[in-house]
């Protein structure tokens, strides 16, 4: 049997990647997985059984998980997202910072550790080098699911008539960087382009402010400019129904599932060259861009724009490669518990 971890993802109200991991998760092994909270399961399981956990913890948060990691009563296994908050801790939620550390080491406690990626992978690996850790853990990685609305990927409907939209998916904050974004697009409207420039994503209480009034100053100026706030699953369709394409300039990722979910409903996607993206975008309908570069991005985004012949090879070339979908990440899972 699998105990599967819904600690927090059962009270969410937000769509943050984390959530999406955990709830499709939950969802795709069905009958399977029976979940559990930390607080009220009594943890009688027996060593055939799997605890299994998407989620984020600390001894703090879930008091005697260290003591269950030394002598748990069943196989335990979590997948990992990445180590953003050690990497990028100025521009991370406080509580997230102070709980990474802890989380990676009891990490290495876990029997199986899956990633969300080759390079979330090694950072989890160096970060247990670093502390002369010595870990019990196997580690392996998992496809995340590109097919986020449950819906099959079908035929790519033709853009909506009118200015070439971009869509950029993601929280508002500094790691995901659409202050940058902003002031790209910024010059590529004072150059004369005509497109519509649109945003989707909750606001970071502690980080994301400044970034949502930078984007209502800029309204003023800009009319093809949109913030859509928070999009469910169904409005979230409908957005990359009428986008031309997507553009992702985030600094730092665990996977990257706004480039995935665009290729899965046939959008090219223009993204920053980091390695954790390229891991899914050399594979085709991406254009890649240095981060942080604003010429590259300028030229990238001009050449989306004007360029048709460019876009129709894009397009074509997220149509038809292969995606993982949230039953081959259930699959993967599977496996990793029976090996």
């Amino acid at each position: 049997m699998i105990f599967f971890d819904v600690t927090k993802s059962a009270a969410a109200h937000h769509h943050s990647g984390l959530m999406r991991v955990s709830a499709r998760l939950r969802e795709e092994l069905g009958a399977a997985a029976t979940p559990v909270s930390w607080g009220s399961w009594d943890r009688t399981a027996g060593e055939g059984d799997w605890f299994v956990t998407a989620e984020l913890f600390s001894e703090a948060e879930r008091p005697g998980l260290w003591a269950f990691l030394k002598k748990p009563s069943c196989r335990v296994a979590a997948i990992f997202h990445d180590a953003i908050p050690l990497k990028l801790p100025h521009v991370t939620w406080p509580q997230s910072v102070a709980r990474q550390a802890e989380y990676m080491k009891m990490l290495a406690q876990f029997d199986r550790v899956l990633a969300v990626s080759e390079a979330s992978r090694g950072d989890l690996e160096g970060f247990w080098r670093w502390q002369g850790a010595d870990p019990r853990a196997r580690v392996g990685t998992i496809p995340l699911g590109a097919d986020f609305d449950r819906q099959p990927r079908g035929d790519r409907q033709p853009e909506t008539p009118g200015p070439f939209r971009l869509l950029c998916v993601g929280i508002l904050e500094p790691r995901k960087n659409q202050a940058f974004l902003l002031d790209v697009c910024a010059g590529l409207w004072r150059e004369g382009l005509e497109f519509e420039l649109h945003l989707s994503g909750r606001i970071n209480p502690y980080f994301g402010r400044p970034i949502a009034e930078k984007i209502r100053a800029m309204r003023r100026a800009f009319p093809g400019l949109h913030f859509h706030g928070v999009a469910d699953d169904r409005t979230l369709a409908e957005l990359y129904a009428r986008a031309g394409a997507s553009v992702f300039p985030t600094l730092a990722e665990g996977c990257g599932l706004p480039l995935l979910e665009s290729l899965w409903r046939g959008v090219p996607c223009l993204c920053s060259d980091l390695p954790v993206l390229r891991e899914n975008a050399d594979a085709g309908g991406c254009l890649l861009a240095t981060a942080n570069d604003t010429e590259a991005w300028k030229a990238a985004l001009r050449a989306m724009l004007t360029d048709a012949e460019r876009m129709r090879k894009l397009r074509g070339e997220a149509a038809k490669r292969p995606l993982p979908c949230w039953a081959d990440a259930a699959a993967a899972l599977r496996a990793a518990l029976a090996d």
